[in-house]
């Protein structure tokens, strides 16, 4: 039997219930806060999602991230739950600076910084800071660079703002070329490899020492600053899903032919 490939959401939901164990649904599935559990019932029906669930709600989720992708981050980063994460953590910073990311919010909107974590305790007793957020100490005079990786296309670049400590571009940055060292590179594709994405845009955070940890790892993500435009990044989206769908239903066919 042939297996249903399903590219947009709303044949999706019009068959959801009618889906198999061998169709494909291709594409970032458009879902409503609450709805990601969605997700987990297509894998469990044997349903393949490209990109995977895992890198899909990775990519919703900066708790998630930190949950799977922790030991790839800075020293220090955790998830806060609820108030007895608070209690247990707000001594663990030596009183010093701390910044928090919400956890849905993008291209630097939910990126806060405090003076302690005390601080912190304060506005979510207050209810001013929702959880589940992340916090981890404020590195000082980090580099922030945002990696491009797409099929053959490797890109990096620096973003840079003087005047705040958040270096996006939609904060006001500018970029500039970077070149990965080879670590960064094998960095990049642990933790590709870790949450299952087939391409990525990745943040990465250099220290003042020279160390690289992950900030952030999504499938979609501004490319100002790149050099690659907008056209051919889509068209080499489509290209890596047409892999991954042929070679899925391959395997399909091999298990149904015997």
């Amino acid at each position: 039997m042939c297996a249903h490939i399903i590219t947009d959401n709303q044949t999706l939901f019009l068959q959801y219930q009618e889906l198999q164990a061998g169709d494909v649904v291709v594409g970032r599935i458009r879902l409503r806060p609450g709805e990601e559990s969605l997700l987990v019932d297509l894998v469990s029906r044997g349903v393949h999602l490209v990109p995977s669930a895992t890198a899909q709600l990775c990519s919703r989720s900066k708790v998630l991230q930190t949950r799977l992708l922790g030991d790839f981050m800075a020293p220090g980063t955790n998830v806060i739950y609820d108030r007895h994460d608070m209690l247990r953590l707000v001594g663990e910073y030596d009183g010093g600076k701390v910044v928090c990311k919400l956890d849905r919010a993008n291209a630097g909107t939910g990126i806060l910084c405090f003076s302690s974590m005390e601080d912190v305790y304060n506005q979510t007793v207050l209810g001013s800071l929702a959880f589940p957020f992340v916090v981890q100490p404020f590195y000082t005079d980090c580099r922030d660079i945002r990696v491009v990786l797409l099929d053959d296309v490797v890109e990096a670049y620096e973003r840079y703002n003087p005047k705040n400590f958040r270096h996006n571009l939609h904060c006001g940055g500018v970029s500039r070329p970077w070149m990965l060292t080879e670590k960064q590179r094998q960095l990049c594709q642990g933790v590709m490899g870790r949450a299952d994405f087939p391409y990525a845009h990745i943040d990465l955070l250099v220290s003042a020492t020279g160390e690289t940890w992950l900030t952030e790892i999504n499938l979609r993500g501004g490319l100002k600053g790149a050099s690659l435009n907008q056209a051919d990044y889509l068209t080499l989206v489509e290209r890596v899903h047409r892999e991954i769908v042929a070679m899925l239903t391959r395997e399909g066919n091999r298990i149904n032919g015997g």
